[in-house]
């Protein structure tokens, strides 16, 4: 059989039920008690096994196999779930990560796993060779009916005990396959253990089965031999326990036995709430969706150029079709950047292994709190504001928690504590990363920015606490009094200011000494289709995306002012700076007017003015990158195709602003 059919699946499933194990160790490390946390790690450590023994991942399954081992003997109450235990099962999942990241990047998942499997072993003893199930099955009085019935018309009752390999990983399947040679051979009436325990694995290597058939001993072992992994088989046959009496006819509910069969194994086993929900849901590849949404997006622009035909031939029928098929290109719109969202959780699961790991080096008492995990972002946002938020954990965990000792000595618990939230507000999320930590030293901070050289003596006196606190993200800028393995080589908060400014985002600070700090990441909901202003200044246009704007507003001459040869006027009892976008781009044939048509924009605190000839109106834009050739343009992030053919400029407010 071709497996590479299923591979895609088979990477997609085990990343999430390596998640599931984390989440739940995170969650049973916190609450020891609470067995229920092993079963779901079991179940998924269980169904990872299986899966990865039938793609042929051999190291895969034979650590998993070790872990279910170890699981195992903590549900049982063998051993107790103690902090060995719970690293090595941490370590484990580390290397299992590692081997499927592996494979999805093209590699055969091999990975040296010998010391992992033997800090396994060390943990939980191998069982005696002795199985549980063993132990004789008991006839109850309906069945030993059955047996004498069927011994009077030939039949023959065996009592088959099967013996797998102690290496054998799928122990169900191999079940499965013993029964279903037993049952071309007569019907299974009984199981020890159970039918529902041997699909759960809860056997170790033997298992006993009653069968009434006409075959032979022989035959019959040599059937169930064929059988991989199948080390021996013992058949004897069950005595039939012959009724003295029989002066009444066999009963109803006996003769209704003699119809019950024992099925064998499903396979797989699989809950009916469980199959009704994968029903309503499919995988879709993400290039699928991409290709989906590049075919709307071009769908938008031909719809932009219909309206604005629609308006230049003032056809009350065309206008009337223009208009439906605009509410149901908006919908469709709408579905699309939907089937698009992701929950932040995709990258905020791997956040609390993260903490923990760094808090344990560090020495360190870390609690790590999320909240609006269910938030959603587009894809393409969520493929980017993974490192800059591992940046700002690591910094939260290195700079900003304090040390146990100096928590106490402060008064506070020596416990720190850092809160992770997202939430919407309009059509952004905010992502808000806050600790109870020391906080930013003010006057170290200066101190780092002049002897580094990023401002001098005199700017420093001017500097407010926030202008302060944003020199950290200074390009190799660092309080670390020594590299390490967290922080401390100069890279770092640089690269989370870039690159969330480079998704039209933005990031403050905001701190309070020996209390702690709080970083606030804006973004947008989505980057392929945005609501925009389009200007006009002089023959070209421009478009200022929804998101930056507070207002536009129509301003006399006599209300512009000067201050140090800057623009400024008087906005609602604030002195804002006006921007001309005119001079800015060197737009050609330019005249001014006998007023300013003013845009006003906003990135976090900070308000400015932006002069244009004239508002031409809102519209839905597509955002389509300058591409290699034009990389870093100063105040654009990309252009777009308007209704009439013509492309135009999609202004960055926030580079200006800066």
């Amino acid at each position: 059989m071709d497996m590479n059919q299923y591979l895609e699946v088979f990477i997609e499933e085990s990343k999430e039920h390596l998640q599931n194990v984390n989440d739940q160790l995170m969650r049973f490390e916190k609450n020891t008690d609470d067995l229920g946390y092993v079963n779901e790690i079991f179940r998924s450590a269980h169904t990872l096994k299986g899966m990865s023994a039938t793609m042929g991942f051999d190291d895969l399954a034979q650590l998993t196999h070790k872990m279910e081992n170890v699981l195992d003997a903590v549900r049982n109450h063998q051993i107790d779930a103690h902090t060995e235990v719970l690293d090595t099962l941490f370590q484990s999942v580390d290397a299992l990560e590692i081997m499927v990241q592996s494979i999805s990047e093209g590699g055969d998942g091999q990975l040296d796993v010998k010391l992992l499997v033997q800090k396994l072993q060390r943990i939980v003893a191998e069982e005696p060779a002795a199985e549980h199930a063993a132990s004789s099955i008991e006839y109850d009085e309906f069945v030993q009916t059955l047996l004498s019935q069927t011994a009077d018309q030939g039949f023959n009752t065996f009592e088959i005990t099967v013996q797998l390999e102690r290496t054998c990983l799928l122990k169900a399947a191999r079940a499965y396959m013993v029964f279903d040679v037993l049952e071309q051979a007569g019907d299974v009436i009984k199981s020890a253990p159970t039918v529902q325990d041997i699909e759960q694995e809860k056997f170790e290597s033997s298992f006993i089965v009653i069968l009434v058939t006409t075959e032979s001993q022989e035959k019959l072992k040599a059937s169930i031999m064929e059988v991989s992994e199948v080390e021996s088989v013992n058949i004897a046959a069950v005595p039939i326990k012959k009724e003295i009496e029989t002066e009444e006819p066999v009963s109803q509910e006996a003769a209704a036995i003699q119809e019950v069969t024992v099925s064998a194994p499903s396979k797989p086993p699989v809950e009916e709430k469980r199959q009704a929900s994968n029903n309503k849901t499919i995988r879709v590849n993400i290039d699928r969706l991409d290709s989906l949404m590049n075919l709307f997006e071009e769908l938008v622009i031909d719809r932009g150029r219909l309206e604005q035909i629609s308006k230049e031939l003032n056809n009350s029928e065309l206008d009337e079709t223009v208009e439906r098929m605009s509410r149901i290109s908006g919908d469709l719109q709408t579905i699309i950047l939907n089937m698009r969202m992701v929950p932040v959780e995709t990258v905020f699961n791997r956040f609390p292994r993260m903490v923990r790991q760094l808090s344990k080096d560090l020495g360190k008492q870390i609690e790590l709190q999320i909240v609006g995990a269910d938030t959603e972002l587009d894809r393409t946002v969520i493929d980017e504001i993974g490192d800059p938020l591992v940046h700002l954990l690591r910094n939260a965990v290195d700079h900003g928690i304090e040390m146990p000792q100096v928590r106490l000595k402060n008064g506070k618990n020596e416990k720190g504590t850092i809160r992770l939230k997202a939430y919407h507000s309009g059509n952004h999320v905010f992502i808000d990363l806050e600790d109870d930590g020391a906080g930013i030293n003010r006057e170290k901070v200066l101190h780092k920015a002049l002897d580094r050289g990023i401002i001098d003596g005199k700017t420093a006196e001017t500097l407010t606490d926030k202008q302060v606190y944003e020199l950290i993200f200074a390009s190799g800028f660092s309080t670390a009094e020594q590299i390490s393995d967290v922080s401390g080589r100069g890279v770092g908060l640089d690269v989370v200011k870039n690159t969330i400014e480079s998704l039209g985002g933005s990031v403050t600070i905001d701190s309070n000494e020996g209390y702690g700090s709080r970083f606030s990441i804006q973004l947008p909901l989505t980057l392929s289709i945005i609501s925009a202003l389009l200007v006009q200044m002089s023959e070209e246009r421009y478009a200022l995306p929804l998101s930056s704007i507070i207002e536009t507003a129509i301003v006399q001459p006599k209300e512009v002012m000067h201050v140090h040869g800057q623009k400024v006027i008087d906005f609602r009892g604030a002195i804002i700076p006006l921007i001309d976008l005119k001079e800015l781009f060197t737009v050609p044939n330019s005249v001014q007017g006998d007023h300013y048509s003013v845009v006003i924009v906003k990135k976090g605190e900070k308000t400015a003015g932006l002069i244009v000839d004239s508002f031409i109106g809102q519209q839905e834009i597509v955002l389509k990158s300058l591409g290699h050739y034009l990389p870093g343009v100063f105040a654009i992030s990309g252009a777009t195709i308007l209704g009439d053919g013509q492309v135009a400029l999609i202004i960055d407010c926030n580079a200006l602003i800066k």
